[in-house]
């Protein structure tokens, strides 16, 4: 299963591009302003390293705690459910994605409590003139709601292991890399790409899929019980 969940939440990252420009475009758009070279690119490098190197932290410790259930009877039982309801999640973050429904966004209400005490800190940080402010809002937006990180997370805490939970955070989060970077140096245009209809459409069937296929997995690993 750990490998079939590398693949599906490299491919939500990379193709639930349009979600993340919306997250986190403003700050990428602030990191690539006209004129600023080779700078730019170096702090919207940074800020990406801070922003996957705390999902990797929520990561590892999803897998922690998804390992403290190991001492318990029913442990493979309750890895199996939230395997379950990760595939489940990636069929509803599929149709977000796709413009059909945002029943998933309300994923996003849960991490409300956690940014409210965040986002103070990100704006003393702004604007961003040095490597290490880029670095440090990055760490601090990776934090921020968003129901595909958390869709994620599930991921994690049903590997059961820190280090696999950590590595598939950062699967996920190499998906969020180029469509973020792309977007920092041709905004207009990949905005255009990211929110064609026909594409949604596409990157949202595909991580449907996924979360189908998930699902049909789980049925073969019960009915082999």
């Amino acid at each position: 299963m750990f490998e079939y969940s590398f693949l599906s939440l490299f491919l939500a990252g990379l193709l639930g591009g349009g979600h993340c420009a919306a997250m986190c475009g403003g700050v990428v758009g602030a990191l690539s302003m006209p004129g600023r070279g080779a700078a730019s690119l170096g702090q919207q490098l940074l800020f990406n390293l801070g922003r996957i190197g705390s999902y990797m932290l929520v990561g590892a410790i999803a897998g922690t705690i998804g390992n403290s259930t190991q001492m318990l009877a029913q442990a493979q039982t309750l890895q199996l459910a939230l395997y379950g309801i990760s595939s489940l999640i990636l069929i509803g973050l599929g149709l977000y994605v796709a413009g059909i429904s945002s029943a998933i966004t309300q994923l996003e209400k849960l991490g409300r409590p956690v940014w409210r005490q965040l986002q103070p800190l990100t704006r003393k940080l702004l604007p961003i003139r040095h490597a290490w402010q880029a670095l440090a809002i990055g760490g601090l937006w990776g934090w921020l709601p968003c129901g595909l990180v958390y869709t994620a997370t599930l991921s994690a805490l049903s590997s059961a292991r820190p280090l696999q939970g950590a590595l598939l955070m950062l699967a996920f989060g190499a998906g969020t890399l180029p469509n973020l970077m792309l977007l920092g140096m041709a905004a207009r245009h990949i905005s255009g790409i990211l929110q064609n209809r026909w594409w949604k459409l596409f990157a949202g069937a595909t991580i449907a899929g996924f979360g189908l296929l998930g699902m049909y997995r789980l049925c073969l690993l019960l009915g082999a019980r």
